[in-house]
């Protein structure tokens, strides 16, 4: 028993991405820009809608959310990673490495129910437009995303306290770029047959309820604006749903794809490198995504940034040199 608690609490190795140094300082320089563009743009979009008194509306609010969420992921995860780029891999403590994976985990539900609420305000706004300010109230707002977080933390807990009491007795090596939980199951030499089972009672809420609520709410919303008569009408309805539903798109099938396939095409080498499509590049793409789509939130960008005096400054400045020319 006391050979069991000490193999259980030994550091776990991460063995990160590998390969000659060469290609260690290219990714760690590419994974360091990647981190901080994420981080640029995310904080941006959080800056612009707190400072734009006309952005204080619930569409805005829950997409400060998100930006924090995407704040928070990958903050989780590439710190530690991209020290291992210089050491060939990295130490962390088992009580360290269930931290991390409790944190990615309840960061990663979180992000799915908030893509949930987001999806409920376009419902009221496009299918409720009369009632849309009453119904979608401050206090409403707050509750939701409240509760988005706390049931998304809330969610982790279980599979962090059911691996906490696996024991590690042979491999301590994690063959991931962080604390995985399908990564940390594989080396466990205790069954893991309760882990199993709660993951297949609580995977159907976790992720299937939550796209289940986002799909109705979008057919409701598609038949919606079908009925508007103009053109133009549509347009600008459908102009309203189209970042968030790409940026569903592209989180659920990047889960999907990751986690959602049979046990015979499992590959912890495809499984690392296709876990960077929700860690790194959805966290970088969202913000690029409502900026590019929004046209009210562009505007907002270019007030803040004062783009269009900077724009019209170069402009004057051509002018007099090309007159002094």
């Amino acid at each position: 028993m006391k050979e069991e608690n000490q193999t259980s609490t030994k550091p776990f190795f991460i063995l990160g991405f590998g390969g000659r140094q060469e290609l260690q300082i290219l990714l760690f320089i590419c994974f360091l820009l990647i981190y901080l563009v994420t981080l640029i743009g995310n904080l941006l979009i959080v800056t612009i809608v707190c400072s734009n008194t006309h952005l204080h509306r619930p569409m805005y609010f829950f997409l400060t959310n998100l930006s924090c969420i995407d704040i928070i992921c990958p903050t989780i995860v590439f710190p530690k990673m991209l020290v291992s780029f210089f050491l060939g891999g990295t130490y962390v403590s088992h009580s360290k490495c269930l931290l991390q994976m409790y944190g990615f985990n309840g960061v990663v539900s979180t992000e799915l129910n908030i893509l949930v609420v987001m999806a409920l305000d376009r419902y009221v706004a496009i299918c409720n437009p009369l009632l849309y300010l009453r119904i979608m109230n401050k206090n409403l707002c707050v509750s939701l995303a409240a509760g988005a977080w706390l049931v998304g933390l809330l969610d982790a807990i279980p599979h962090t306290v059911l691996i906490s009491k696996l024991s590690f007795c042979g491999s301590h090596t994690i063959n991931h770029f962080f604390c995985d939980a399908t990564a940390l199951l594989r080396l466990s030499c205790t069954s893991t047959q309760s882990i199993e089972t709660l993951t297949y009672v609580l995977g159907p809420i976790v992720a299937i309820v939550p796209c289940g609520l986002i799909a109705a709410s979008y057919m409701s919303i598609i038949s919606s604006i079908l009925k508007i008569q103009s053109t133009e009408g549509r347009q600008k309805a459908f102009s309203t749903c189209v970042s968030h539903l790409t940026v569903v798109i592209s989180y659920y099938g990047s889960l999907c794809f990751t986690y959602m396939r049979p046990a015979s095409a499992y590959s912890e080498y495809n499984n690392k490198y296709m876990s960077l499509s929700y860690i790194a590049v959805t966290p970088l793409c969202n913000p690029i995504i409502y900026s590019l789509k929004n046209t009210e939130f562009k505007k907002a960008m270019r007030k803040s940034m004062n783009i269009d005096k900077m724009l019209n400054l170069k402009y004057v400045c051509l002018i007099f040199y090309g007159q002094n020319s």
